[in-house]
């Protein structure tokens, strides 16, 4: 099995409240490191996100500082974030992409 020589500094997040964007959620875990990007898919069918993301960062710093962090709140709501282990290649799916160059 041919591994990727891209190294994967993203961590997966879950239990986000539907209140909460891409915009916020770049926002908050820019704090801990310089976000690359945000990937928040929606479900075409209710308008809504599904709550959960992928977050990339720039470094391992980024990733780590994350991690580090517990627990992690937005609007009340308990975050549950961990390492994600694999790159995230897409699918065809209606998603809202958040990337800075």
């Amino acid at each position: 099995m041919a591994s990727s020589s891209k190294k994967v500094f993203e961590v997966f997040v879950s239990k986000i409240p539907w209140t909460i964007a891409s915009k916020e959620m770049k926002e908050y875990f820019g704090q801990f490191g310089q976000v690359k990007k945000c990937l928040l898919p929606f479900d075409k069918e209710t308008g809504f996100h599904r709550g959960f993301c992928w977050i990339g960062y720039t470094s391992e710093e980024g990733l780590h500082n994350a991690l580090q962090k517990d627990p992690h709140m937005l609007e009340g709501a308990k975050l549950q974030v961990q390492r994600n282990r694999k790159v995230f290649t897409g699918q065809r799916t209606n998603k809202e992409v958040v990337e800075e160059s």
